[in-house]
């Protein structure tokens, strides 16, 4: 019934014809990606500082609500036993 025409049918791409090159990653020490650090543009640095300061904040003012707020129901009431 159905016919597939020349553009819908599934043909290799050039891109998976070439191999798949090797991450920079893979198996590379501790040493050697600290060393990549080094390659991070100064101008980004604080602006890292200060995402991490806003994460952590969130996450320490999600735990405290959490911790502290007795109004909060965190388990079911009236359950049916």
């Amino acid at each position: 019934m159905f016919q597939p025409t020349r553009r819908m049918m599934m043909q290799p791409t050039r891109r998976m014809l070439r191999p798949v090159p090797e991450e920079e990653q893979s198996g590379h020490t501790i040493s050697q990606r600290l060393r990549r650090l080094k390659k991070i543009p100064p101008e980004l640095i604080p602006l890292g500082i200060v995402v991490g300061v806003a994460v952590g904040f969130a996450f320490y003012s999600l735990g405290n609500k959490l911790v502290v707020d007795k109004q909060m129901r965190l388990t079911r009431q009236n359950r049916k036993d």
